[in-house]
């Protein structure tokens, strides 16, 4: 949801340089293989191998909607609206346009390292008593800083989007600012599929 948020309606009227980073949760929240969770967890976390394997394929180019962001994308519309979990990974990248091969990543633990040393820099920023969403900026004496949230079930329209932005920023640039937080009481709503 934050992902549709900043790229749907921030994004066209805020100046914004987005890097697409890895967040795993298989390795954040090490749910024990009997859980609930589990299964889930090693799925995603199998993908951002391949996320990074497109990263480090060269197709990648660090604009906004580079194929880094279009598996990312590709794949939040097949899992969230879709209810694909166990989609089909070379007609994925096939769709956004890179190379089938890169698929193999799914199964190469190789790719493990880069994931947990990109999180790690993100953590770094933020603390490790977070989850994710993770957006980082630059405060006001131009150092990057890290900020889990916001939490989100549904894309504001327009104009809240900006507020929720530029109040995200300034909370964020604030020194001794550290949370805000309430209860959810509702599920996601991933609105049409983009």
């Amino acid at each position: 949801m934050t992902a549709r948020w900043v790229v749907d309606e921030v994004l066209p009227e805020r100046d914004l340089h987005i890097t697409w980073q890895p967040i795993s949760l298989l390795e954040k929240n090490q749910p024990p293989p009997d859980s609930e969770y589990y299964a889930a967890s090693l799925q995603t976390h199998k993908y951002l191998r391949v996320m990074e394997a497109i990263r480090a394929s060269g197709e990648a180019d660090g604009d906004v909607r580079d194929p880094v962001f279009e598996f990312y994308w590709e794949l939040g519309r097949r899992i969230h609206h879709d209810k694909e979990l166990h989609v089909d990974l070379p007609d994925v990248l096939s769709t956004i346009g890179v190379d089938t091969a890169l698929a193999g990543a799914f199964d190469d633990e190789t790719w493990d390292a880069e994931i947990k040393t990109r999180m790690a820099a993100g953590l770094a920023l933020t603390g490790d008593d977070v989850g994710t969403p993770l957006i980082a900026f630059d405060d006001v004496n131009g150092e990057r800083i890290g900020l889990f949230g916001p939490v989100i079930t549904r894309v504001p329209d327009r104009r809240d989007s900006l507020q929720l932005w530029d109040a995200f920023v300034t909370l964020g640039r604030i020194p001794g600012f550290w949370e805000v937080k309430r209860t959810r009481t509702e599920p996601p709503d991933f609105g049409p599929r983009p």
